[in-house]
């Protein structure tokens, strides 16, 4: 597709269900920006050729990136932010002097949310739901929140193991079906999510004022957000974490804050169908 305008866009496979279309195009139509913004699937094989020819294009921006992509489009890129090298995977590539450059935004989204929810003291302690790559980027924003007091859940506990290690981790690992005991939780696998098995969690040893954050966004709201507010505790789902994401990386790709006052954040959610 040619363009007439600047553009930016979300790859992966499948892409149809991505919500980044919505979030994007309501902040270029609310700023009243002359640019557009995509979806396009693209799969492994077909990545190398697509980024060498949007490079040439002047008028690509650059792309957000899903799966299964986040770490081709890492090892593909001229140039890796720290935040992207620590998670091991971009969900972000932007041109800068004709150079792709690989970020992850994901970082700042899952760290926004925590902290509007959380309200994270020096000795609160989080339980992480799985070992992947979203994992990862949980792990990385609770870094930078000064919290370590983290115990990793994950089927695999060599993997949740070598992650502890990697990020110094004050709490050991432990099973998946393990009763949650600690303050805060967060989903970080796809369980839960629709057209995925269901996600089955104790939660019924968490503290009294404990919290969970589901990064999954469809449905809306989840189980397991479901579960939580009837137990008592603090719930957000994955919506509040994609917009953040956008927000960190809209101003790399067309040079402008997205609006972020309370009623244009209230029709953006709705627009998303929270």
């Amino acid at each position: 597709m040619t363009s007439t305008h600047p553009f930016a866009e979300v790859i992966g496979d499948p892409i149809e269900y991505s919500k980044s279309p919505v979030i994007h195009r309501f902040w270029l139509e609310r700023l009243g920006i002359p640019a557009e913004y995509r979806a396009t699937r693209i799969g492994r094989e077909e990545l190398q050729g697509y980024l060498a020819a949007r490079k040439r294009d002047p008028k690509w921006r650059g792309c957000n990136v899903t799966m299964p992509l986040k770490l081709d489009a890492l090892m593909q890129a001229d140039e890796r932010a720290d935040g992207a090298i620590q998670v091991g995977a971009t969900n972000c590539l932007v041109i800068r002097e004709g150079e792709l450059v690989a970020l992850n935004t994901d970082v700042a989204g899952v760290a926004a949310v925590v902290i509007r929810l959380a309200r994270l003291r020096p000795t609160a302690t989080v339980t992480v739901l799985g070992s992947g790559g979203a994992a990862r980027a949980v792990l990385v924003a609770l870094k930078t929140l000064g919290t370590n007091n983290v115990a990793i859940q994950a089927r695999n506990l060599s993997e949740a193991q070598s992650l502890a290690q990697q990020f110094q981790l004050a709490l050991p690992p432990r099973p998946f079906d393990a009763p949650v005991r600690t303050d805060g939780l967060i989903n970080a696998t796809p369980l839960g999510m629709s057209g995925s098995p269901p996600l089955t969690v104790d939660l019924g040893e968490m503290p009294r004022g404990g919290w969970v954050f589901d990064l999954v966004t469809s449905p809306n709201p989840t189980a397991l957000v479901v579960e939580a507010e009837r137990s008592g505790l603090a719930a957000s789902g994955g919506l509040p974490m994609l917009v953040e994401q956008a927000a960190a990386a809209f101003p790399l790709f067309f040079g402008a804050e997205p609006p972020r006052d309370t009623a244009s954040d209230g029709e953006l959610y709705q627009r998303l169908g929270s």
